[in-house]
């Protein structure tokens, strides 16, 4: 499942970094977040689906390899990024 282009704009906008910014962890981790909230929805209603389960764990690894990219690189990024998504702790 997709998110609608305006969602994705609307995080884009949001989380970028400067002007234009569709590549950096914050915007990347952003849109997965959103992605991952959509399918966690459809598999509650769609319980059989496992084509679709592998493709949530995909995402979630990818997420997760970005977030732990961002912590490397500078922890007080990868603080705001889970802070402002609501991402544990």
């Amino acid at each position: 499942m997709s998110i609608k282009p305006e969602e994705k704009a609307r995080l884009m906008k949001e989380f970028a970094i400067k002007e234009g910014d569709t590549g950096s962890p914050e915007v990347q981790v952003a849109i997965l977040s959103s992605r991952i909230a959509t399918l966690t929805e459809h598999f509650k209603t769609h319980k059989k689906d496992n084509h679709g389960r592998r493709g949530l764990l995909k995402m979630v690894a990818t997420r997760r390899k970005l977030l732990d990219y961002a912590r490397a690189k500078d922890e007080a990024r990868y603080q705001s990024i889970i802070s402002r998504l609501g991402l544990r702790r």
